[in-house]
Formats: structure tokens, C-alpha cells, sequence
């Protein structure tokens, strides 16, 4: 299983440590931006479920390039 966590700095070293201490956790710091990404990303795709599902409209590649 696979976590994000958003914590304020001057805490997170404390909770790396704890967390590297355990033997069953694999835990690596990754920047504000590919957390963003990341994020974005998976919005992206559960729109795109919901777009299939037929229970959100989506638009044609036509009209996403006249927006451009």
C-alpha cells in the first residue's frame, strides 16, 4: 500500500526517522511539485472513469484544441 502524507517540515524529519525505523516501511521524500502532479494525475483519471460512466460530459479533441 502506497501513502502521501502532507506534513509541515518541521515535523516531517521527525516522522521520517520514526518511519525509517520500522522495518516493514519504505518511505522516500518526494518534492511539493511531483506530489502536485501526482495529485492532478489521479483527478485526471477518476474524471476520465466517470467521462466512460457516461455520468460526466466530456468534450472532443476538436473543441480542447479550439479552446487552445
Amino acid at each position: 500500500m502506497k501513502v502521501l502524507l502532507d506534513i509541515k517540515d518541521d515535523k516531517a524529519t521527525h516522522l521520517l526517522e520514526v518511519l525509517k525505523g520500522l522495518s516493514y516501511v519504505k518511505a522516500t521524500t518526494i518534492s511539493d511539485e511531483k506530489a502536485l502532479l501526482m495529485k492532478e494525475i489521479k483527478e485526471s483519471v477518476e474524471e476520465l472513469k466517470l467521462v466512460r460512466q457516461g455520468k460526466l460530459k466530456g468534450i472532443t479533441a476538436q473543441q480542447l484544441l479550439d479552446e487552445l
